[in-house]
């Protein structure tokens, strides 16, 4: 019985180092893309600033296409998933680097640490609570829709204080998605016996990589406010 229980446990853990793996992957071209267009491509990124908004808001609606196509071929477990998510992190490594140009370095780096500090302990406690979130994260999923609706009227009314407060709650709302979206890893893992098709191990790696990438950008505009 106890050596079952510590098999079970040895392909849980494989699981979630597999997922893991792909979404280190995913965060790591993201801020080597990132990096290259802030220092070696600076001019490039300095014309896309003052000419290309155009393209940038293309580039932001594929964004949103490509999220959907592997969610949609993750699901399928098409092999095709895969280098959707790697293009996917590729792009959002470009769009992220026109956000990041607006805050000084130290700003990036103390939003980016306090983000990964966070996202391990919200992590933890869905990895190891025996409490069910699946309430919760239905919760946090329609709070989400409608802070991004207020963020669209925002647009339009341009107040720093309603950003502000915007941020603090996408902050809540994302850390709560965290520990949901690990905790999921353990029940996909669990409900197939671990027999878990490629597809998921993806569909469970973009989802934690969106969690992690919006918990940043929500601290980061918290922490340059003022920048």
């Amino acid at each position: 019985m106890n050596q079952t229980i510590i098999q079970e446990r040895s392909g849980l853990n494989q699981f979630y180092a597999k997922v893991y793996a792909f979404v280190g992957i995913g965060i790591g071209l993201s801020a080597l893309v990132s990096a290259l267009m802030l220092t070696v491509f600076q001019a490039q990124l300095t014309y896309f600033l003052m000419h290309g908004r155009l393209w940038l808001m293309i580039a932001t609606f594929a964004e949103l296409a490509l999220v959907f196509v592997a969610s949609s071929m993750a699901a399928k477990n098409s092999p095709a998933a895969l280098p959707v998510f790697l293009v996917y992190s590729l792009l959002n490594g470009f769009t992220l680097s026109f956000v990041v140009a607006f805050y000084t370095p130290g700003t990036v780096l103390s939003a980016f640490v306090s983000s990964a500090l966070l996202f391990f302990v919200m992590a933890a406690i869905g990895i190891f609570t025996k409490k069910d979130l699946s309430g919760m994260g239905r919760a946090l999923m329609a709070a989400l829709v409608g802070l991004i609706i207020a963020m669209v009227v925002n647009l339009f009314l341009a107040n720093s204080f309603f950003d502000y407060m915007i941020s603090i709650a996408m902050v809540l709302v994302f850390s709560g998605l965290i520990a949901w979206d690990n905790q999921k890893i353990r029940y996909v893992y669990e409900q197939s016996r671990g027999q878990v098709a490629t597809g998921w191990v993806i569909s469970m790696a973009l989802s934690i990589y969106l969690d992690f990438i919006n918990l940043f950008l929500s601290i980061l505009r918290i922490f340059g406010r003022n920048d």
